[in-house]
């Protein structure tokens, strides 16, 4: 027989829940028409509890898209395989991970969801690119055009779910995103 649940354990269950049924929400409906009453019935609970966790809608959304790229250690990869690693780490990210693929789609129709994503590149992106671009002042815009080619990829594989780019194996996709991206980080700037 098991003993009563510990209030702590209660409140740990009840926020991954609502995350649980937000990250669902936010990827099925978008930000716009994904609503608290709507995550709340999904989550099973009462909306005010999603919002004295959360504080408002917008305070859900960023609990619920709390990306963390994990890069290998970058400076210590062999230049030449970069476009190979990134790519291969990118399409390891997207698969394994629905948060990402919830940012996109939100992304790219939602201020609050852009904004992450611009928060991500800054942060996260341009610090990475800034160990293994050829000159660290033009991380930046390198870092931009590799973001091009893996979000390209992801929208069209993962959320729009294009045949042609949904349908490709995984070396596939590699063998022929990692050369342009390769490109952008270690060739000669034009």
């Amino acid at each position: 027989m098991t003993g009563p649940v510990s209030p702590r354990r209660r409140s740990d269950v009840t926020r991954t829940s609502i995350l649980d049924a937000a990250r669902e929400r936010f990827a099925s409906d978008g930000y716009d028409r994904a609503t608290v009453r709507a995550i709340a019935r999904d989550a099973g609970i009462d909306p005010s509890m999603v919002m004295r966790y959360y504080g408002s809608k917008d305070g859900l959304f960023a609990a619920v898209i709390d990306v963390e790229l994990d890069f290998p250690d970058l400076g210590e990869l062999d230049p030449d395989r970069l476009g190979v690693v990134l790519v291969t780490h990118f399409l390891e990210l997207w698969e394994r991970d629905t948060v990402l693929r919830t940012l996109l789609r939100v992304g790219v129709t939602n201020e609050s969801g852009s904004d992450r994503l611009r928060q991500v590149f800054a942060t996260q992106l341009v610090p990475a690119a800034r160990t293994f671009v050829p000159d660290p002042a033009d991380a930046e815009r390198r870092a931009a055009l590799v973001a091009s080619q893996v979000l390209g990829m992801a929208l069209v594989r993962y959320v729009l779910q294009f045949g042609p780019a949904a349908d490709m194996s995984r070396e596939d996709v590699i063998a022929w995103l990692a050369p342009t991206v390769q490109r952008y980080i270690t060739a000669e700037t034009p």
